[in-house]
């Protein structure tokens, strides 16, 4: 079980999404939320997974050095979740526009969400990836705009939560994992939590 693995240890989610922590909290191990004070700018070479790898290992990173003056064994997953089309990134939206924008481009068509995770424990990191592939149905300009306007989804890469209305009504199917769209791949990370301490 992992909790053995992991018992005594001060376990910290690097992230101010509400949406990790309680995927999180469902693998049912204590944790705290440290929120990474950083920028999530990154080098224009890289691409797709990379830039994911890139943002999850620097939350990572800025977690530690700020939490490793208290003494306790630390242990900080950090994670980072992009959505693509093909090499096109689809950030989050900067307002109502973008986000009917990044819909309409999503609609009918098929787009991958890639999240990335960084475990550290300061001395040692532990980094991977899962991509999920999400196919959308055609959807109505009132449908986004009902969504936009009523979810307000500014803060969520590709403008939806696969868990919210757009994704009741607008996802034909996926292939890989769910939680990984919605930006914790709990299986991979349950996997990876316990084989760190080996």
């Amino acid at each position: 079980m992992l909790r053995e693995e992991i018992k005594g240890r001060d376990i910290i989610l690097a992230s101010r999404s509400p949406r990790r922590r309680e995927l999180l909290s469902g693998l049912g191990i204590s944790f705290r939320v440290v929120v990474p004070g950083i920028s999530e700018d990154y080098p224009d070479r890289l691409k797709r997974e990379e830039i994911a790898l890139y943002l999850a290992e620097k939350k990572a990173g800025s977690v530690i050095n700020e939490e490793k003056a208290r003494g306790t064994d630390l242990l900080v997953i950090a994670s980072d979740t992009i959505v693509c089309q093909g090499d096109t990134m689809l950030g989050k939206p900067s307002g109502r526009d973008e986000a009917l924008n990044t819909l309409r481009q999503l609609s009918g068509t098929m787009h991958s969400v890639i999240t990335a995770v960084c475990i550290s424990n300061g001395s040692r990191m532990k980094s991977f990836c899962s991509e999920t592939q999400v196919y959308f149905t055609e959807l109505q300009d009132e449908e986004m705009e009902y969504y936009v306007d009523n979810f307000r989804p500014f803060d969520k890469a590709g403008s939806y939560g696969i868990q919210e209305w757009i994704g009741y009504i607008g996802v034909e199917r996926i292939e890989g994992s769910y939680f990984n769209v919605m930006g914790l791949p709990l299986q991979r990370l349950y996997k990876e939590l316990k084989n760190f301490y080996e």
